[in-house]
């Protein structure tokens, strides 16, 4: 078996080595020992060696060396295959540096990011659930609602390559097919043809595709403003697709809507189980898994145990993904007070909330890794909190806690590390670790998104 990763100076040593076990991002762990060909001075030294898995034995070239440890890329298999090996998906794996878990079985996949994040509660916080959580699965292969494509010009042959980064390198390889992203738009061969016969094809940073449940958004960077021609050319493509159309000079700010300039800049996705319907800016921030989502909404407000009349807290709320439904579940007479650091995602929440005829939440903006003690919503009492954090985590939350008085929280995290951290400082604020489990958003990469409820002890 060989792969295709990038081709290294033939100065790297390549070693034989036995995979013994798995690391948390999915490579092979191997040590130096008796092999005969394993310098003596690096007996016992750990090699962490892309695409190989445990019991294999493989051929594999150093790429890396440091002190305590090396890194290594598997070039051959000298072995029978790892019973968890399977053939990936995707003809660009090995190259592409998108999904770095495609050779690992799917069940395999779960069950290291459920020692993951076991791992880290265990050695960070010193702690385990009462219960775990059965994982939530992602129901299809091209799960991927969003993604960002590299564009990039090549002035010697007049050619554009347009695709993702190779792993660990800022080279881009060519992609016509990526098998995670939504079938609606995985095939990029018309699209790139599109591109490549712009004549200001040069001037394209790069494009992002963006989907809602029934629309899809096509944006172009431009570092250079397009002429009317290539923007009549890419307009003609969306309609013809029935997407929408958007190009963006420069931030945020400057993004506009080509297709129907005088309609607004939204797509839109929905959460049966509750009822709602939200909106929202191809750039917005949302969650890339289509039925990943909701999943973790229901089991979210499934394990607060709302009740009628009830006070809840979400924050980092984002365009109000969890507090719409967590104010379904409390109803007319119960509250939601939902926090986001962006102004414009507040602004993108209420909107939501009015156009669902939801009255009982109200939208702040706070940085919420700055104090917030004098603001008003941080002192009325809660009976639950809802907390999503970004990958830093909530530290600076974690130490008001007392304050909100509730007695269930739920904790929703992209980053195992940060949330073994603050459930430690949780426990000492007298909760504990209830039940928590592993959520598949992300399918053939490492990423380990979690969810947790902590309750307050009598």
């Amino acid at each position: 078996m060989k792969h295709r990763a990038h081709t290294r100076p033939t100065q790297q040593p390549e070693y034989i080595f036995q995979v013994e076990s798995l690391s948390h991002e999915g490579r092979g762990i191997a040590h130096y020992g008796s092999h005969p060909d394993h310098p003596p001075h690096k007996h016992g030294k750990k090699v962490f060696i892309r695409y190989a898995l445990p019991g294999e034995t493989v051929r594999a070239r150093i790429t890396r060396e440091v002190k305590k440890l090396e890194e290594a890329d598997s070039l051959e298999l000298l072995s029978e295959a790892s019973e968890i090996r399977v053939k990936p998906i995707c003809a660009h794996f090995g190259v592409c540096g998108g999904c770095n878990m495609q050779h690992i079985a799917a069940d395999a996949q779960i069950e290291l990011k459920q020692n993951v994040l076991k791992s880290h509660l265990q050695h960070f916080a010193g702690i385990q659930p009462v219960q775990w959580l059965a994982p939530l699965r992602s129901e299809r292969e091209d799960y991927r609602r969003k993604a960002r494509i590299g564009v990039r010009y090549l002035p010697a042959k007049d050619t554009l390559v347009v695709g993702f980064r190779e792993n660990q390198s800022n080279k881009l390889t060519s992609i016509d097919r990526c098998m995670i992203l939504d079938r609606e738009f995985g095939s990029l061969t018309s699209l790139k043809q599109l591109l490549q016969s712009l004549n200001g094809k040069a001037d394209i940073g790069h494009i992002e595709l963006a989907m809602g449940d029934q629309d899809i958004a096509l944006l172009v960077r431009e570092t250079a403003k397009l002429s009317v021609a290539d923007v009549n050319q890419l307009r003609e493509f969306t309609l013809q697709k029935g997407w929408q159309l958007y190009v963006q000079p420069a931030g945020k700010d400057t993004l506009s809507r080509i297709d129907a300039p005088d309609a607004a800049a939204r797509l839109h996705y929905s959460l049966d189980d509750f009822d709602v319907k939200f909106g929202f800016n191809p750039v917005d921030f949302t969650q890339v898994n289509s039925t990943i989502n909701p999943q973790m909404v229901a089991l979210a407000c499934n394990l607060l145990q709302l009740q009628q009349g009830e006070r809840v807290l979400d924050l980092f709320c984002g365009l109000g993904n969890f507090s719409l439904a967590l104010a379904r579940c409390v109803g007319t007479s119960g509250q939601v007070i939902a926090v986001e650091g962006s102004e414009e995602m507040v602004q993108r929440g209420a909107e939501n909330a009015k156009n669902n005829g939801i009255a009982q939440v109200a939208f702040y903006s706070q940085d919420l890794t700055k104090d917030f003690s004098h603001q008003t919503w941080a002192n009325q009492g809660f009976d639950a909190l809802l907390i999503d954090p970004p990958r830093a985590g909530a530290e600076e939350v974690m130490h008001y806690l007392p304050q909100f008085g509730a007695k269930r929280i739920v904790y929703v995290s992209c980053n195992p590390a940060t949330l073994a951290r603050d459930a430690g400082l949780l426990v000492q604020q007298g909760y504990r670790l209830t039940q928590a489990g592993v959520m598949d958003m992300f399918t053939h990469t490492g990423h380990v998104e979690s969810i947790a409820l902590f309750e307050k002890e009598n």
